[in-house]
């Protein structure tokens, strides 16, 4: 098993407390840790705050298949993350 680090970089619709607050959720939480996914970072960009960096970890490929995932695709977007302007880039 190779871990990878994932880093996605986004931009959001809402303010970052209330798209944090459905990552933090309890629905959220489950789906990464029966993914194996843990999150290492969350933040906001200081003089953005419609940008937003994730990085996760887990095994190689799961933190992408998650969020390509069509059923988990509503999930991401209704936490008002904007889908199409994430940028991925995977480090072993």
């Amino acid at each position: 098993m190779t871990i990878e680090t994932t880093v996605f970089t986004f931009k959001i619709s809402v303010p970052f407390e209330e798209w944090s607050a459905v990552y933090d959720s309890q629905e959220n939480i489950q789906m990464n840790k029966e993914r194996g996914i843990v999150c290492l970072y969350k933040g906001v960009k200081k003089n953005d705050p419609t940008s937003v960096i994730l990085i996760e970890q887990g095994e190689e490929g799961k933190s992408i298949a998650m969020f390509q995932d069509p059923v988990v695709k509503p999930l991401i977007e209704s936490a008002g993350h904007i889908y199409d302007s994430t940028v991925i880039t995977s480090y072993f």
